[in-house]
């Protein structure tokens, strides 16, 4: 006899059962970013995905490549990162809210994936590569390269909000290309940020993160086809932690692009991701971000 709160799959159709899968654990990832202030129960995880609770986990450690305790565990370390660049939230409340009971702990966890304590990083991180440094020392440490750049089209899924949460999105559209066998397609991960967070209030901020493929399989809802136009692109590769990027778009656009006599086009740029969080240090990820010039 079945557990009451376990939804019966359909049997003979694969593409369907994907699919369920797919949307349940979808849920699972939508309650974590809803919930990260608080105790993440394994019982109430399981039944958001209306799985047992004896084998949900194994689907899930299987189709995201990491468990949910080092799912939740990096999702708030990179909020936590996002508290500590963009707010004067004190790291005693930081801490809370990332789950961890006392100071200590956390400064002794994120200095393991940072590789600085939480108040160095405030001040030192990798956005300081940016916010301090003059316009003629930044320049040296990053080369701005322009690429010729061809037509594509990505399978995205759309996000409206906080850019710090579109990795929402993006596990989404991760679980979609491991469910379908599609990862050893996949050409490239992209995200397209179509507002600026200073000038648009962040609850009506509009992305899409997708991947751009070999193939063009027929994609279910949500996912859907998004062009990238093609010409050249002025691009800067940031690496560290995403919530550094803000800083780093300010001296491009601000510093760099001013100075070059070029112009941007009247289209999205977009940003490339050369590696993945759920495998990479936070210190180690790079992100190459595409300007489109006139």
């Amino acid at each position: 006899m079945s557990l009451p709160h376990v939804e019966r799959l359909k049997t003979g159709d694969p593409v369907a059962s994907r699919g369920n899968y797919e949307e349940r654990l979808d849920r699972v990832i939508a309650y974590i970013y809803d919930h990260l202030d608080e105790e993440i129960d394994l019982q109430k995880l399981a039944d958001v995905a209306c799985m047992s609770p004896y084998h949900w986990h194994r689907v899930y450690h299987a189709v995201k490549g990491e468990t949910v305790t080092a799912t939740v565990k990096r999702l708030r370390l990179h909020r936590s990162v996002g508290y500590l660049v963009y707010s004067d939230m004190p790291i005693e409340e930081i801490a809370q809210r990332s789950g961890y009971p006392n100071l200590q702990s956390f400064t002794r966890i994120f200095k393991a994936v940072y590789g600085m304590p939480p108040a160095q990083y405030r001040k030192n991180g990798s956005h300081a590569r940016f916010t301090n440094a003059t316009p003629e020392r930044t320049d040296a440490m990053y080369d701005i390269e322009l690429k010729t750049v061809p037509d594509m089209r990505a399978a995205t899924i759309k996000h409206t909000g906080s850019y710090m949460e579109v990795g929402k999105a993006f596990e989404s559209v991760f679980s979609w290309l491991v469910s379908n066998d599609l990862m050893n397609d996949t050409q490239r991960m992209v995200g397209i940020y179509y507002d600026d967070p200073s000038a648009v209030p962040e609850a009506e901020l509009r992305s899409r993160a997708g991947a751009v493929l070999a193939s063009k399989p027929e994609l279910p809802a949500p996912l859907e086809y998004t062009d990238i136009k093609g010409g050249e692109y002025a691009v800067l590769r940031h690496k560290g932690p995403y919530a550094g990027i803000s800083a780093a778009y300010n001296w491009f656009y601000g510093t760099w692009l001013t100075q070059s006599g070029r112009e941007a086009a009247d289209i999205p740029g977009f940003e490339d991701y050369l590696n993945s969080p759920q495998d990479t240090a936070p210190t180690d990820l790079l992100t190459d971000i595409y300007m489109p010039l006139k």
